[in-house]
């Protein structure tokens, strides 16, 4: 035992902190380490300010769009998580033309249950949506705020 602990310690530092990232690196995570795990799908939760316009692009260089809500679990989800954090953009605008909601994935929005109470109001050409426990609301697209990622999650294959 004696003799392990003495070999232990004669180990550069250096060996052992090269095993450490080889370790994670080796493991599987269906998301990356910043994002959420949920229902088979990974989230993002920005921790600065963006413009809608900026937050769609930066969640397509990563792979993954401004986030699609698709059901109640997922707004459930969303609402509980961001609740700390307050308003974030979403994936759904009227850019295209007034009234009309579309998702970044070009689906259309079918239903509106959660907007926010007389919302959407498109005061002052509001054209995107944003996210908070109030409920959603339509904001002008060239404000900042947080913005939320989704993407599949990753499946382990070994």
């Amino acid at each position: 035992m004696h003799s392990e602990d003495t070999q232990l310690n004669q180990t550069p530092v250096s060996a052992l902190t090269f095993q450490v990232p080889a370790v994670l690196y080796n493991l599987c995570r269906p998301c990356p380490w910043d994002w959420t795990l949920f229902q088979g799908n990974c989230y993002f939760f920005s921790t600065f300010q963006l413009p809608w316009k900026d937050a769609v692009n930066a969640c397509e260089e990563v792979g993954a769009q401004l986030v699609v809500i698709k059901s109640d679990e997922e707004q459930g989800f969303l609402k509980q998580t961001s609740k700390k954090k307050g308003y974030a953009w979403m994936g759904l605008s009227d850019m295209k033309q007034e009234g009309q909601w579309l998702w970044v994935d070009g689906s259309p929005l079918k239903w509106r249950k959660y907007w926010a109470p007389k919302e959407p109001n498109n005061l002052v050409d509001e054209d995107c949506a944003d996210f908070s426990d109030n409920g959603w609301n339509d904001n002008l697209c060239s404000l900042e705020k947080l913005w939320i990622c989704k993407k599949p999650a990753s499946h382990c294959s070994r």
